[in-house]
């Protein structure tokens, strides 16, 4: 990386860094910075989550982001994206979410998996995952986004930690082995009012496939997923817009519900 891109690297998380303290969204760095990459994105990225570390927060796990098909024709993208998840960042399940702490919050439901082993790439197969990992529980993701209208590109969004704010997770936990995770069923519900739902095989055809992804590509920045982790696999459904008094819920059948509110 020569100087010029080191400069952008860090204006661009200098950017992203008072929009986080001073609960004001910016306008896209990819407007700011018209020859970014996806690379300074990953590194703009991770000096966010190094300092969110150095602060005394801890990194939990991981998130997948751009997991169906239409999200990623939408922003002109063949793969998915990853962003950290942070101590800081989950919710109790039922738990109530102060709008101010946010921007422009949307909700979803996915399926997590907790991990039991590593998980090393770059030759992570499901049947790998499905062995490293010590159970599955339904959750939801509160996205939100520091770039101004979420007028996104691949690389504003990677950058914002792809985007992720908050996430709950359901209280039954569950053995995934033996389970057809693609036909698990999600219906996302707004002040009790259904909005959409989706299956395990709208994201990748398999929720474990995203895992396996996340891992494989992980292993390009020598980094692993590791035992304790908590991985998001990627929304069943379309993310829907939250405001203060909303109340949602994302029921996955047999694998009970995750709720949230916002106060």
């Amino acid at each position: 990386m020569n100087l010029q891109q080191k400069n952008r690297v860090l204006e661009a998380y200098q950017h992203l860094l008072q929009a986080e303290k001073n609960k004001k969204s910016v306008a896209p760095l990819t407007d700011l910075y018209s020859d970014i990459t996806i690379h300074d994105a990953y590194r703009i990225q991770m000096n966010s989550i190094n300092q969110k570390v150095k602060d005394g927060q801890k990194v939990v796990g991981k998130k997948i982001g751009l997991t169906s098909f239409a999200m990623q024709k939408l922003l002109g993208v063949d793969q998915p994206d990853y962003g950290h998840l942070m101590d800081s960042m989950e919710v109790p399940n039922g738990g109530t979410i102060p709008m101010e702490t946010l921007f422009n919050p949307k909700v979803e439901g996915e399926l997590a998996f907790v991990l039991k082993k590593d998980l090393i790439g770059p030759a992570v197969t499901v049947e790998d995952v499905l062995e490293a990992t010590e159970y599955i529980v339904p959750s939801i993701e509160i996205v939100d986004s520091r770039i101004t209208d979420w007028k996104i590109k691949l690389e504003d969004t990677v950058a914002d930690n792809a985007s992720c704010g908050l996430f709950a997770l359901g209280s039954q936990r569950f053995d995934p082995k033996g389970m057809d995770l693609p036909k698990i069923e999600m219906r996302l519900y707004k002040n009790g009012e259904f909005m959409n739902e989706g299956t395990g095989a709208d994201v990748l055809g398999h929720p474990a496939t995203c895992v396996a992804w996340l891992a494989n590509k992980l292993a390009d920045y020598d980094v692993t997923l590791k035992a304790g982790e908590v991985i998001l696999s990627g929304a069943l459904s379309a993310a829907v817009a939250a405001q203060k008094g909303d109340v949602f819920t994302a029921e996955f059948g047999q694998l009970g519900t995750v709720k949230v509110s916002f106060g």
